[in-house]
């Protein structure tokens, strides 16, 4: 497994981890202090930003998992994969893709969020 699998794992168990201390350390060992993360629907700065958002996503989608889709494709600093969101057992409701930026220290410090599918 490379850095860049461990890394998009580790990123999308963040957006699964429902516990708000467990997701809090998370975040910030994931991300870089002054971190960002930009979708459609929100930029976020920061480890408070980006915890409420993770914590407002899981409240829309309450109950649903985030799941990597295909691989994971990295070079120098950044990667990109795709990803998928639904229910245990469903079709999935969302899918999109990331792009990953990592830092000196191995740390996220910029992620851009798009999305392929949502629903109409």
């Amino acid at each position: 497994m490379s850095d860049f699998d461990t890394l998009a794992t580790k990123y999308i168990a963040v957006w699964n981890e429902t516990d708000p201390d467990a997701r809090r350390a998370a975040i910030e060992d994931l991300w870089a202090p002054d971190g960002r993360y930009v979708d459609p629907a929100v930029a976020a700065h920061g480890h408070t930003d980006i915890d409420a958002t993770i914590a407002a996503v899981q409240g829309q989608f309450a109950g649903m998992r985030f799941r990597l889709r295909g691989d994971v494709d990295g070079h120098h600093e950044q990667a990109r994969f795709g990803w998928q969101l639904g229910p245990a057992g469903a079709e999935n409701l969302i899918e999109g893709f990331d792009v990953i930026e990592r830092g000196d220290d191995g740390r996220l410090v910029h992620v851009l969020g798009f999305l392929d599918r949502v629903p109409s």
